[in-house]
C-alpha cells in the first residue's frame, strides 16, 4: 500500500467548488468602511504615541539608566513593524481574495 501523502483519486472528476468573490452585506458597506478608518487612525495615534514613550525612555534613560534606554531604543523596531502591518493590512488580506 502507498503511502498516505501520495494516495491520488481514482477518477481525475472532480466537484467543482463554488468560489464566489467576497462582497458586503446589503447597507453595511458605509459603517464598515467607518470602522476600518476608525481603526487606522486608532493605530495612527498608537504609533506616534509609542514612538514618544520610546523617545522619552531613551532620553531618561541616558543618565545612570542605560537599561531603561536600551529598552526605549528596542522599542522602535516593534512600533515601526506595528505601524508597517497596519499601513499593509489591507493588501494582504487582499492576496488571499484574488
Amino acid at each position: 500500500m502507498e503511502e498516505p501523502w501520495r494516495l491520488r483519486p481514482q477518477n481525475g472528476l472532480g466537484v467543482p467548488v463554488p468560489d464566489p468573490p467576497p462582497a458586503p452585506p446589503p447597507g453595511l458597506d458605509a459603517k464598515m468602511n467607518t470602522l476600518l478608518s476608525w481603526g487606522k487612525w486608532g493605530v495612527l495615534i498608537c504609533g506616534v504615541a509609542g514612538l514618544f514613550i520610546c523617545a522619552g525612555q531613551m532620553a531618561i534613560g541616558r543618565k545612570n539608566r542605560s537599561t531603561f534606554a536600551a529598552d526605549g531604543a528596542t522599542g522602535i523596531p516593534w512600533v515601526l513593524g506595528g505601524l508597517s502591518l497596519a499601513a499593509t493590512a489591507a493588501p494582504i488580506v487582499g492576496v488571499f481574495f484574488r
